[in-house]
């Protein structure tokens, strides 16, 4: 029967890469190997049963019966998809009332992405600097107008310091918080907008290589462009008819020509304007 000391005397077939006959002409195979005389190699070593002929990856183990036993942050059949356990559960940090808007940005030029928020229902933005490892600091809050709505970070004074724009919804303001260093930020300078601003921009409009404001303001069917009067401060609103509730804008060159243009999602009358 060709099994030397494998096999049974009722075995009639060879067990192959040391495998041993169970009697009745059939072979328990060891791991890694597979087939009725355990010659079909299964690539699975030790994390899989002997009739497993998959292989099972990113630490997942052969449950038999060419099934995989999972790793956390796997699936599919070889465990070789990526699936909503890559993340793991969340960490919250505390802001203040109804948080409506953010923006991750290195505010204290330490290489790390810190938190802005624009907290809604208290009237302020908080900072959330990064503490490393993807941890954040408790917030320090600063004061803006009435419900603060979009929060956008960009240096408005080139200084090479991040500062903080914010649409202030209830007040029909934007309020510019110059950046004082180390992540810390000066009391807002206000400007005046029209009804219920709810989005900002800040991009270089009149390529002067000082980033101007564009503020959507939901209530009064406009946008306003505030150009940059250098050192932080602005000029006051300059607008431009939309269609009824702009509540977002982008600011991007459309038509290729250098110069940035004005897109705006207008909510009451189901159209963007260009």
């Amino acid at each position: 029967n060709n099994c030397t000391d494998n096999c049974t005397a009722s075995c009639t077939i060879e067990c192959q890469n040391n495998g041993t006959c169970a009697g009745n002409d059939t072979c328990t195979c060891t791991d890694g190997w597979t087939g009725d005389i355990c010659d079909t190699p299964n690539n699975c070593t030790d994390n899989c049963t002997a009739n497993c002929t998959i292989e099972c990856q990113n630490n997942g183990t052969c449950a038999g019966n060419n099934t995989c036993t999972r790793a956390t942050g796997w699936s599919g059949a070889r465990c070789t998809i990526g699936c909503t356990g890559m993340f793991s559960n969340q960490t919250t940090y505390t802001t203040d009332t109804n948080p409506i808007s953010l923006v991750l940005a290195d505010v204290d030029s330490d290489n790390q992405l810190d938190i802005i928020v624009a907290n809604y229902g208290s009237n302020n933005v908080g900072v959330l600097i990064n503490g490393g490892n993807g941890t954040f600091l408790a917030q320090i809050t600063y004061t803006t107008d009435t419900n603060p709505y979009s929060v956008v970070v960009v240096d408005v004074d080139t200084d090479g310091k991040l500062d903080i724009i914010v649409a202030n919804y209830g007040s029909n303001t934007v309020g510019v918080l110059l950046n004082a260093g180390s992540g810390t930020f000066l009391a807002q300078t206000i400007y005046t907008t029209d009804t219920n601003p709810s989005s900002v921009a800040v991009v270089d409009v009149n390529s002067d290589s000082k980033p101007d404001i564009i503020v959507a303001n939901y209530g009064s069917n406009d946008v306003g462009v505030l150009i940059n009067a250098g050192s932080g401060t602005f000029l006051a609103q300059t607008t431009y008819i939309t269609d009824t509730n702009p509540i977002s804008v982008a600011v991007v060159d459309v038509n290729s020509d250098n110069q940035p243009d004005i897109i705006v999602a207008n909510y009451g009358s189901n159209d963007v304007g260009v």
